[in-house]
């Protein structure tokens, strides 16, 4: 059965938006995961619709051990190394599934309520609500707002992570392709690499 919800997916971009309309988050390296809970019921979906409940454990497990029991998250599934920062060999080798977190982002609905046409400042302020006090196996993706952009990115690619994306915090949620959500990598991360080898 596939959901109603359908994912936001970013552009590509050279270059970070500096605004003061965008927010800015770090771009872990792990996989696109939508997080729906019913009732008892939790499903993971991953951006091409496949059902990756059973592979991920920890974050089932954070979802049903919340209070609210109707919502959808949308994040990134990552195993965090030991200097916090993802490591997607880990990840893909599925060694580490019961070590597989949510690196939260956004929040679609809640409560049995849609939010997606809600701006985004005000589904993180959802989200911030719903994940307060940190469960395990999920955690809220910080964010810095306005022109700190490309400074960040900077510090991003010093520190070695994959790059940022930055979204305008005005904008409802939309399904598919959107030039609200911009992309910017780390051109010297090996997610690059991996890029390059599919497409040679």
């Amino acid at each position: 059965m596939r959901s109603a919800f359908e994912f936001c997916l970013p552009t590509a971009a050279k270059a970070v938006p500096d605004g003061p309309d965008w927010i800015h988050e770090i771009k872990y390296d792990g996989y696109r995961l939508r997080v729906e809970r019913k009732g008892k019921s939790v499903r993971l979906l991953t951006r091409n619709g496949h059902n990756w409940t059973s592979r991920f454990p920890w974050i089932v497990q954070a979802a049903l051990k919340n209070r609210e029991q109707h919502f959808v998250i949308d994040g990134e599934a990552v195993v965090l190394g030991v200097d916090g920062v993802s490591d997607f060999n880990a990840l893909h080798s599925r060694k580490h599934n019961d070590e597989v977190q949510l690196y939260a982002f956004d929040v679609l609905a809640l409560g049995g309520e849609d939010l997606r046409q809600l701006p985004l400042s005000m589904r993180k302020t959802n989200l911030a609500r719903l994940l307060r006090g940190r469960p395990d196996g999920m955690f809220i993706a910080p964010f810095e707002p306005g022109a700190i952009g490309p400074d960040l990115f900077g510090a991003a690619v010093n520190m070695g992570l994959e790059g940022i994306v930055s979204k305008r915090r005005d904008r409802p949620y939309q399904a598919g392709r959107s030039k609200e959500w911009i992309k910017v990598k780390n051109r010297t991360h090996p997610a690059m690499t991996r890029v390059m080898d599919v497409l040679s």
